[in-house]
């Protein structure tokens, strides 16, 4: 992510762009406007124009944005130009589907290895990333040098095993638990809670039919 801040809303949208302007780049097209993006990603072309005048001067007016060159700026200011190894913590469904996906969409993140507490699964290769029982945790982290973590565990464990995360040296958690764990303030979790999620979207559809069921997050 770039070396100054930025408003979160803006840093969440910005995969967001990165994704489509990839697409556009594998299409062959050159330029593209903000009214265009805004169609594209769903958010509106003057939210579009205040997130990138964040970073200066990306575009000209009457011109639009080259998409080669914004494509290459956000890919060095999201980091994939070079891999981020991350390790998943508890292999069971939720975790055998990660492994499975493994972001193969993206060449700037892999899974490299993953922990469990299950002897029949611990010291096998499951889609190409091994699994290491829970008490190398600390040993493998350091090892690899990995600092971002996937938590998929029984949400009875998650508190516990974020402590050993936290105490290991860990920067990042993904956690898929429904527990809203504690970290210290240098430790950052991003919460994906898919019960809640889909809640939501009935909630929405239940009392607010009459509005588009597609709304973009900004």
């Amino acid at each position: 992510m770039a070396d100054f801040k930025i408003p979160k809303a803006t840093a969440k949208r910005l995969p967001l762009y990165y994704r489509y302007l990839n697409f556009l780049h594998n299409a062959g097209k050159e330029k593209v406007s903000s009214t265009e993006l805004s169609e594209a990603v769903k958010v509106d072309s003057a939210t579009i124009r205040r997130d990138f005048s964040y970073f200066g001067a990306l575009g000209k007016r009457g011109y639009g944005y080259d998409v080669d060159s914004l494509l290459a700026f956000f890919a060095k200011t999201l980091n994939q130009d070079h891999l981020t190894n991350v390790a998943l913590i508890g292999v069971g469904n939720l975790g055998h589907a990660l492994l499975n996906y493994n972001f193969r969409q993206t060449n700037s993140v892999r899974i490299s290895a993953a922990f469990d507490v299950n002897p029949d699964i611990t010291g096998t290769i499951q889609s190409g990333v091994p699994i290491y029982p829970m008490d190398e945790l600390e040993t493998q982290l350091k090892d690899q040098q990995i600092d971002i973590v996937i938590l998929t565990v029984p949400t009875q464990a998650a508190q516990d095993i974020t402590d050993r995360l936290t105490k290991a040296g860990v920067h990042g958690i993904l956690n898929f638990t429904p527990l809203r764990i504690s970290v210290p303030d240098t430790v950052r979790v991003q919460n994906v809670d898919l019960v809640n999620e889909l809640q939501t979207l009935i909630y929405f559809i239940d009392h607010y039919s009459n509005r588009p069921k597609e709304e973009a997050k900004q």
